[in-house]
């Protein structure tokens, strides 16, 4: 896929982005029509984790005339933001990468295939775990107060959510990776930090999570924190080098902070001495020059 060069009008730039923000249009256009066609299969596979929560013939509820268009509209758009994701993540790489710097250019494939792997794993993760009890809660409090009539809408679009809601969270050890790499947060930060990294995880986890279940918060918080134990574990390996150059470089510059801040200290300390023997020396001029002004007055009485 090329590459747009390094400098460009601010026009070229938005040209830029207008070229793969299209490319990625067309792929999500053309992959909602071909899967248009298959999704009542789809369906019946984004069901697959949630049957046991069913009528025991597998049967949801269409609510309204028109759901069932716009229900397998929004399944065949799910199924082709999955598909073309790989598309969808190289175009945005690509549109920044002639802003970074040759030695960073070389993280751009393996950012890329990363991002994609962890982005599926995520939502295999909650695919196969997560669903299942989470459905099993919402519908448990449900059913104590109420009969359930399964809308196909509700059922898949919250089967989809969560799905998506996984695959993005998963990312986290990349954001963990380059805010070590650009020394945004220092490693040893985050390695101390560990508390309010839980309190940013909870928060993040029951933003993130398309339902008010504290299951669904549970897992995502468990999977990412691991993920974050992890994403730190394997940048300690990956970037040592890294990290004790960034670590001799802040322990220079503070040693340089300190050592000017001791010297201003010090510089502020003389000037003060000066003034205040400038300061003695004039008031004891002037008390010599009283004194002789006294004595002379005094003769003159004489």
């Amino acid at each position: 896929m090329p590459i747009g060069p390094a400098k460009m009008p601010f026009l070229d730039h938005l040209g830029e982005l207008r070229r793969r923000l299209v490319i990625i249009v067309v792929c999500l256009l053309v992959s909602v029509i071909l899967l248009y066609f298959v999704s009542p299969w789809l369906v019946e596979f984004l069901k697959l984790p949630i049957a046991e929560f069913l009528p025991e013939d597998g049967t949801l509820y269409a609510t309204k005339a028109f759901e069932g268009f716009s229900l397998k509209f929004f399944v065949s758009l799910f199924f082709s933001f999955i598909i073309c994701s790989p598309i969808i993540f190289w175009q945005l790489l690509a549109f920044f990468l002639p802003a970074l710097k040759p030695h960073e250019r070389k993280l751009v494939l393996p950012t890329f295939f990363v991002a994609v792997v962890l982005f599926i794993v995520g939502a295999i993760f909650c695919y196969t775990f997560c669903l299942h009890a989470a459905f099993e809660w919402l519908v448990g409090e449900s059913i104590s107060i109420s009969q359930i009539l399964p809308s196909a809408s509700d059922y898949i679009k919250y089967v989809c959510l969560f799905i998506i809601a996984f695959g993005f969270a998963f990312e986290l050890p990349l954001v963990v990776f380059f805010l070590i790499w650009f020394n945004i947060v220092p490693y040893k930060k985050l390695r101390k930090s560990w508390r309010i990294a839980v309190i940013v995880l909870l928060v993040f986890s029951a933003i993130v999570t398309p339902d008010a279940s504290p299951i669904t918060m549970a897992l995502m918080f468990a999977a990412l924190f691991v993920l974050y134990e992890l994403s730190i574990l394997v940048a300690r390996f990956a970037l040592a080098k890294k990290i004790k150059r960034l670590e001799e470089e802040d322990a220079q510059a503070a040693k340089e902070m300190s050592d000017k801040s001791f010297k201003e200290e010090k510089k502020e300390k003389e000037e003060k001495k000066e003034k205040m023997s400038r300061f003695r020396k004039s008031k004891n001029a002037e008390e010599k020059e009283k004194s002789s002004d006294g004595k002379a007055s005094t003769n003159e009485d004489d």
